[in-house]
């Protein structure tokens, strides 16, 4: 398959594949204790399997200021170091948190706050500019939001940014940031599960990069059985949003047995589960840009393995279709 995409109307090319670096922020929570991260993680294996990405071709990689409370993008800054410029690098603002604590304490849609967010990311992304610049508020007020995508343009004219995006999955939203001439791509949740046709649509009519969050529905499409999981992971106690696991259960059985349907053509051509979930979206459309999470080298080995086997077929996307009733 072609092995990069653009990103949308900048002419910023990046590997077809993105990882995304959530996982890797380690533990946070919100001050009611609800926990936002995927549980502990181990920083230096962290580093190995960004810097191993790089060296399989991948060269897009999305993090966000808010996960882990900065540590995130401290560890994706220093797994770089002298190959940023070999990359392409997203990060997010909105959301307000405290470092000591790692805790998500609000959200702040102002322009003076993104301005403030921005000169953070860079400081512990070790950077001067960032490629690709998102507004981590998926339901700010679209007024508001007009205003951040002229203070977005502001931060292109200053080079401190080169494009930007809003991660939302309301189309009429990304349908604001749209209008500004810097803007790049909507990110948003969609996998074979769950499909976001509007939002596609969107991508397509105002040419932008469709960057997918969720590619492997939280883990889901991996194929892995799972039971309760750890205490600080999200998916333990998972908020109204995060759909496919009950507390303190694991994997909810309805998607599991969804997911097992589809193993036959996800497994095709000698790909995993989660290689298989990756071709669905490369086939189903020419401007997605999956952003599977990663937590070892061997995780970021099996996603940029995807790349080669490529997209599915158009009979295996109507056959997809047909087992879950679309």
């Amino acid at each position: 398959m072609e092995i990069t995409r653009t990103l949308g109307r900048t002419g910023i090319e990046v590997s077809a594949l993105g990882f995304g670096c959530w996982a890797i922020g380690g533990e946070w929570q919100d001050t009611a204790g609800q926990p936002l991260g995927w549980g502990k993680v181990d920083d230096e294996e962290s580093v190995r399997a960004i810097r191993r990405a790089v060296d399989l071709g991948v060269t897009f990689f999305d993090t966000a200021d808010t996960y882990g409370a900065g540590h995130s993008e401290r560890v994706v800054g220093r797994a770089l170091g002298k190959r940023r410029d070999d990359v392409v690098l997203a990060t997010k603002w909105g959301n307000v948190f405290d470092e000591e604590t790692r805790t998500l304490t609000g959200g702040d849609d102002t322009p003076a706050y993104a301005r403030r967010a921005l000169t953070a990311s860079l400081k512990r992304l070790g950077t001067d500019h960032i490629d690709l610049y998102q507004l981590h508020l998926s339901d700010a007020d679209p007024e508001r939001a007009a205003e951040l995508r002229d203070t977005c343009e502001e931060f292109v004219r200053e080079g401190l940014v080169r494009a930007y995006a809003w991660s939302t999955d309301d189309p009429a939203r990304a349908a604001v940031f749209a209008e500004g001439e810097h803007c790049a791509a909507v990110q948003h949740a969609v996998n074979v599960l769950q499909d976001a046709p509007d939002m596609l649509a969107l991508c397509e009519a105002s040419d932008l990069a469709s960057i997918n969050r969720s590619p492997l529905a939280m883990g889901l499409l991996t194929g892995k059985r799972r039971g309760a999981l750890e205490a600080g992971d999200i998916r333990s106690r998972p908020p109204e949003w995060l759909q496919g696991f009950e507390e303190g259960a694991g994997a909810a059985s309805d998607w599991v047995a969804r997911v097992d349907a589809l193993k036959e053509i996800l497994t095709s051509g000698g790909r995993t589960p989660a290689q298989g979930a990756l071709a669905w979206l490369w086939a189903r459309s020419p401007r997605t840009i999956p952003i599977p999470g990663f937590r070892s080298v061997a995780q970021a080995e099996q996603n940029a393995g995807a790349i080669e086997k490529g997209p599915l077929t158009a009979g295996q996307m109507a056959e997809v279709d047909r087992i879950l009733g679309r």
